[in-house]
């Protein structure tokens, strides 16, 4: 079986999702249909919104399918119809069985860590958050647990300890990009052999759950590394959040850059320190961290001096 003979059917919806089908469709693989979510109002304006994935069908004029529940009786009927050799999924929903098993090929996803390490919703920020020094993608067999299914082929790099999840992001969707076409062709000459994934203790499984408005919360009185972390692995989006308070005020700033500073303190957690009248540093638990880039509550994104021209912070300290 040849790309252009393997009938394929794409299931995912943000740009990580978009550079694996782009590059499926400019391999020469017959992308027979796209699955994708559907469209929801987004932003102030509540103004309908297609997924990135759905903008590349359209441009592609690829068949789409954007169903509500995945489960619905006409859009499994649909998907047979279709009968496709392989289904690949990457950063979608959770198929149901009906779906998964359907293609002869089985129905394999992009997974951006090295299972079964960080299983779960968000690989990337996680490892960074926890000061891995590397990760990587891995391709697996879709079964009824959440990343768990039989290993296909998986690609290790490096993480810089400066590297934010936006850069890691970028990365491991070109290399991501290039493991599911490696995959696909694989399973189309039979060539590639499943294993199952290693057998971990429980213990030793780092897991990567969502990230909630509480999880981007800075605690000042954790070493400086930790919370160098933390904002290398939100950043740029959700953002490592802290509250500057003066008596009854407040002020929310979301931290995108930092450095661990080699200045030693003895101030209490969460002081500022003004260095140059254009470097904010803020003292830790252990350490100190200077930040580079934040995000004042209302306001654009800037440096650090950006925003102390036009910040006194006397009298001010991080909570």
């Amino acid at each position: 079986m040849t790309e252009s003979t393997l009938r394929i059917v794409f299931m995912g919806t943000p740009e990580f999702a978009v550079a694996s089908l782009k590059a499926l469709h400019e391999t020469g693989f017959d992308i027979a249909a796209v699955v994708t979510v559907p469209d929801r109002p987004a932003g102030r304006g509540r103004k309908i919104t297609f997924s990135p994935v759905k903008e590349y069908a359209l441009e592609h004029r690829l068949a789409l399918f954007q169903p509500e529940k995945l489960r619905d009786p006409e859009f499994i009927s649909a998907l047979r119809d279709i009968n496709a050799d392989l289904f690949v999924v990457v950063a979608f929903r959770m198929l149901p069985k009906e779906a998964w098993s359907m293609p002869p090929l089985g129905t394999f996803n992009l997974h951006a860590s090295l299972l079964p390490q960080y299983r779960g919703a968000a690989p990337i920020n996680h490892a960074i958050i926890n000061g891995e020094t590397r990760t990587g993608v891995t391709t697996f067999l879709i079964d009824k647990e959440i990343d768990t299914g039989m290993i296909l082929l998986s690609r290790e790099t490096g993480i810089s300890p400066d590297e934010t999840a936006g850069s890691l992001h970028d990365r491991l969707m070109v290399t991501g990009a290039s493991l599911v076409v490696e995959t696909a062709r694989g399973l189309a000459a039979r060539s590639l052999k499943p294993v199952p994934q290693k057998k971990t203790h429980d213990a030793k499984l780092k897991a990567a759950p969502k990230i909630f408005p509480a999880d981007t919360v800075i605690r000042w009185e954790e070493k400086a590394e930790k919370i160098h972390n933390l904002v290398r692995g939100l950043s740029p989006c959700p953002g490592a959040t802290t509250m500057l308070r003066k008596e009854s005020a407040g002020l929310r700033l979301k931290i995108l850059g930092s450095t661990i500073s080699n200045d030693i303190t003895g101030n209490i957690p969460g002081t500022l320190i003004v260095k140059e009248k254009s470097r904010l540093m803020v003292a830790c638990g252990q350490g100190t961290l200077e930040i580079l880039s934040l995000v004042p509550e209302g306001r654009k994104k800037m440096s650090a001096a950006e925003f102390l021209r036009g910040f006194d912070p006397s009298g001010w300290e991080m909570d």
